[in-house]
């Protein structure tokens, strides 16, 4: 069903606020199943994506409206989740940095602004780019990935309905059909919540393989407040034989969990 289609739900205005509630959470449990209809195609496009930043090249996210929002979002979490590069992963929405609050009109149906914003970071084919697009027909994600499929550049995509037009543009298409949204075209909704899982699934299983990840602690976060503080020195502990006091004062002069298990480790504090 298409993510167009009229929803199944009917006279909402009526409804009491439990009703609508109930209804729209019937509505998300459908998401995690259909994610778990794609998870081939999801590892598919984690190796792809993997092979490219683990010769050093970037992701670009890129969409229009919801869809190039939650792109930025899973960018702009990276570097302090992984303590990668800012230039790392890179989300980019249509109609510039001022379309995250405010949306501007018709920046999503230019067909060639796409590229150029890529170009603006000096695009290369050592690069991957994914198109975020509930429809799969958004001309600005359209634009870029025909430009970039003409330039060797590896592309991947992320829409939600089946037999998109954007699968015949990038590599690997990963198609969630979530069907019609509980209010009608409303795709910040069931749409928005499966593109923020995949995005999520794609980039914590790469930065993994990445080796930002020991057993399964974020070692490589960035110690941007109080509460990082603490976790970090929790890890530490748990890695060595020193007590509260003495893992956070190693914590801070090696600047990462890391650095601070590998000095312990070598006898370097």
């Amino acid at each position: 069903m298409h993510t167009e289609s009229n929803s199944l739900h009917r006279d909402l205005e009526h409804l009491d606020f439990l009703s609508l509630i109930t209804g729209i959470n019937a509505e998300d449990a459908f998401c995690h199943e259909r994610v778990n209809r794609e998870l081939p195609q999801i590892a598919a496009l984690a190796e792809l994506i993997f092979s490219r930043l683990s010769k050093g090249g970037r992701l670009f996210y890129m969409g229009a409206g919801t869809s190039g929002r939650l792109g930025i979002v899973d960018a702009s979490e990276c570097p302090p989740t992984f303590g990668v590069s800012f230039d790392t992963v890179i989300g980019i929405i249509a109609g510039g940095d001022s379309a995250i609050r405010r949306a501007v009109e018709f920046a999503e149906d230019d067909c060639e602004q796409g590229f150029r914003d890529l170009q603006a970071f000096h695009i290369s084919a050592s690069d991957i780019v994914v198109g975020i697009a509930a429809s799969g027909r958004t001309p600005y994600v359209m634009g870029a990935l025909k430009a970039c499929q003409e330039r060797g550049i590896a592309t991947g995509a992320i829409v939600c309905n089946k037999a998109s037009e954007l699968s015949a543009l990038c590599g690997v298409c990963i198609e969630v059909e979530t069907g019609a949204e509980y209010i009608t075209g409303s795709t910040r909704m069931k749409a928005g919540t499966v593109t923020k899982m995949v995005l999520n699934m794609l980039s914590t299983s790469v930065m993994i393989r990445l080796g930002h990840v020991k057993d399964n602690k974020m070692v490589d976060m960035q110690l941007s407040n109080r509460k990082l503080i603490e976790r970090g020195t929790s890890m530490v502990m748990d890695e060595t034989d020193l007590d509260p006091g003495a893992a956070k004062k190693l914590l801070l002069l090696q600047g990462s969990v890391r650095k601070a298990i590998d000095a312990w480790a070598n006898k370097k504090y």
